[in-house]
């Protein structure tokens, strides 16, 4: 595809002086635009006074990247990896963001599956958050592929603007988002990775857009029961069974149910019952996952969870053991303001976010992106890629993360993202904000 000519790009930066004139100059062209062609629409550098337009620069650099960011998607998704897995997903993704003139660093905070990829030297500090881990047995069934390959996106077409409008842009590569305890995010946090960043940013396939998304916080942990083996028909007596433990616990769990909050979740899986039909079991295993709409509701309802498998130990003189949960997924704390510069280049780009409807309401999950919003002005919103009936963490979601409307939820993300940054750095108010 042949671009259209650029008009001579000023080497004076957009930030200072010239701050109006940055914000929002071609909103009303890009939209007109990118109806007549969602890619090529984009594509239309407007030149003001010697200046080119900052959000049009961006969205061109990122059309000519296009092919390369939905080829990134689909290699990803085509093989998946879990958690602390994602040699070759990091690699690809790291390789993309080097090819177009980013410093990256591999391998940060001790983490070999994580990176940090860096572009301008501006005073306002942007993350975008990468993920990129899959699900056991599902592949990409939350389509961590396109989050990916649109911050990836975000990041090249940001970087074309970074110094005339005073950005430092930063792709974070965050590993094990679906861990549910102590994930990437979390580590990075700890170690430093996020110092110096006034704000945070990431994209998330769901079916549907939505713009402020009900995230809730969420402790994943597994529990241990160990008893005594015996002949389960000639000797049962001399058993002790780390079976029924579990039974005793889900038994419990399902009761208390009744008396926990609307917005309380727990859910799990045994992932070990035992080992033949005929041993009376010695060793069981399950994981399980607790959620409460703020950390304070999780810290709460834990212990009345615990109590439960404790209970389990008790009646079948078991030994329980609790393994993880020291390092949860906090609630989500958007930043309304940021949000708002991104529902307005969303909608630019003809995206609509649907009236917060009873489905809507009661579509919640947890990540640790919410760690970094409880430290960091941070957005994370949800990306339709047309997937109804299926829903996230189904067979059929995993399939619709490589279709065309996944492809477009790539440029959309991308380029709504990129002009977000642009905005923060070029509306005087927000950017004054961000940096105290």
């Amino acid at each position: 595809m042949r671009l259209p000519q650029i008009g001579t790009i000023s080497s004076a930066p957009l930030w200072g002086a010239n701050l109006k004139a940055a914000r929002y100059g071609c909103a009303d062209a890009l939209l007109k635009f990118h109806r007549m062609n969602p890619v090529q629409g984009m594509i239309r550098v407007f030149e003001r006074r010697g200046t080119v337009d900052a959000k049009a620069a961006a969205l061109e650099k990122l059309n000519s990247w296009h092919s390369r960011l939905l080829e990134l998607s689909h290699r990803i998704h085509a093989h998946p990896e879990i958690g602390f897995e994602e040699v070759q997903a990091a690699a690809w993704i790291a390789k993309v963001l080097s090819e177009a003139g980013f410093d990256v660093r591999a391998g940060i905070c001790d983490l070999p599956t994580a990176f940090l990829a860096t572009a301008g030297k501006g005073p306002l500090c942007i993350a975008i958050c990468a993920e990129y881990d899959a699900l056991p047995g599902l592949g990409h069934a939350c389509g961590h592929n396109i989050i990916a390959a649109a911050a990836a996106g975000a990041g090249i077409a940001a970087s074309a603007v970074a110094d005339q409008v005073g950005l430092t842009v930063k792709v974070i590569g965050t590993p094990a988002e679906e861990k549910g305890d102590g994930g990437g995010k979390i580590l990075l946090l700890e170690r430093g990775a996020f110092a110096g960043i006034h704000a945070a940013m990431m994209v998330h396939p769901a079916a549907f857009d939505i713009l402020t998304p009900k995230i809730i916080a969420a402790s994943m942990f597994e529990v241990e029961y160990t008893g005594k083996e015996a002949h389960a028909s000639a000797f049962p007596e001399m058993g002790i069974n780390a079976a029924d433990a579990l039974t005793v616990a889900q038994t419990a769990i399902g009761l208390l149910r009744q008396h926990i909050l609307p917005t309380d979740r727990i859910h799990g899986i045994i992932t070990h019952g035992g080992d033949a039909p005929n041993v009376v079991p010695g060793f069981t295993k399950a994981r399980y996952i607790v959620r409460g709409e703020t950390l304070e509701d999780l810290e709460r309802l834990r212990p009345r969870v615990y109590r439960c498998f404790e209970a389990g130990a008790l009646a079948s003189g078991s030994k329980m053991q609790i393994i993880g949960g020291d390092r949860p997924y906090s609630q989500m704390v958007h930043d309304f303001e940021i949000a708002e510069h991104y529902r307005r280049n969303s909608e630019s780009l003809g995206r609509v976010f649907p009236p917060a409807n009873l489905q809507v309401q009661k579509s919640v999950a947890s990540t640790d992106m919410g760690n970094v919003s409880l430290s960091i002005p941070s957005i994370h919103p949800m990306i339709g890629i047309q997937s109804l009936p299926a829903v996230n963490h189904q067979r059929e979601f995993t399939a619709s993360c490589a279709t065309e409307s996944a492809d477009k939820a790539v440029h959309d993300g991308a380029a709504a993202m990129a002009l977000t940054a642009i905005d923060l750095a070029t509306d005087s108010a927000l950017r004054q904000r961000l940096m105290r």
